[in-house]
């Protein structure tokens, strides 16, 4: 166990339970339950600060008033990309020494700050599954993606395309687009979103086509999904939450981060488009 991993273990249940178990032979059964409860409530007691990137953002913000109501935290929340250059992308926030409790994002990204020592390892987590959708203006003609083929057609037909600047973009022209060997003829009608949803650049008629995830697509006004890009070219990002190596109320943001992996989660998670990954939920 590092540093981060052991601070992190020893802000949780850890000094109650060493407590109880030297007193143990002292302490009345009644007394070692009031020693435990206490610490229940020191673990989930606090204000929690969480920075999550777009993909799991419509079920977070369903998921939040019932965690809320359940313990005595206070969630405040920033929104901003996994990835990118913007300043509002959650590495990028990190490095300018703003605070946070739980990372929520896609999990290549959390993996890479886990690395670099801004999570706690250990307390890694998967939440959710997500696949790429394709979105077009409300009221359009909706184009063939029904197949490789049929997709590769419909991005040559297209006069302009949009994709997020984070995961699914950095996906779609870097590997997409070369896959179906079309780099040359989407440079000058293809371009990356940053720190807006792309679907609303759609809904405004900016791009013919916009692609993202399927549940940041899902809640934008004005746009009609065209459905998911092919399995055989399709990637899927698995969001993740982890812990903050400098967070300040560790024990409340494992206590969240439990909630949201929980089963009891799961439905609502599925709801906004993506697929669970919940001890008990299937």
């Amino acid at each position: 166990m590092n540093e981060a991993d052991s601070h992190w273990a020893e802000s949780s249940f850890y000094p109650f339970a060493r407590i109880a178990a030297s007193l143990r032979g002292r302490l009345t059964a009644v007394g070692i339950a009031f020693l435990l409860s206490a610490a229940s409530v020191h673990a989930t007691a606090g204000d929690i600060k969480v920075m999550i990137s777009g993909g799991l953002s419509e079920a977070f913000k369903e998921l939040v008033p019932q965690f809320e109501q359940a313990t005595r935290n206070k969630v405040t929340t920033i929104r901003g990309p996994s990835m990118g250059e913007t300043p509002q992308a959650i590495p990028n926030r990190l490095k300018r020494g703003e605070d946070a409790d739980v990372l929520i994002m896609a999990g290549e990204a959390l993996d890479k700050l886990a690395a670099d020592g801004a999570v706690v390892s250990a307390s890694r987590t998967p939440l959710a599954n997500s696949l790429i959708g394709m979105a077009v203006i409300a009221g359009a003609a909706k184009p063939d993606i029904s197949s490789v083929a049929a997709l590769k057609q419909t991005l040559l037909n297209a006069k302009s395309v949009a994709y997020s600047d984070s995961a699914s973009g950095v996906y779609i022209k870097n590997e997409l687009f070369p896959r179906l060997g079309i780099v040359e003829q989407m440079n000058d009608k293809a371009r990356g979103i940053p720190a807006e949803p792309v679907g609303a650049v759609v809904a405004r008629g900016e791009a013919e086509l916009g692609f993202q995830q399927l549940s940041e697509l899902l809640p934008v006004p004005g746009i009609t999904l065209v459905g998911k890009i092919p399995s055989e070219v399709q990637k899927m990002t698995v969001f993740s939450a982890g812990v903050a190596s400098k967070s300040k109320n560790s024990a409340g943001a494992a206590e969240l981060i439990k909630f949201l992996s929980s089963a009891q989660s799961a439905a609502t998670i599925e709801k906004s488009g993506l697929e669970p990954v919940a001890v008990g939920a299937r």
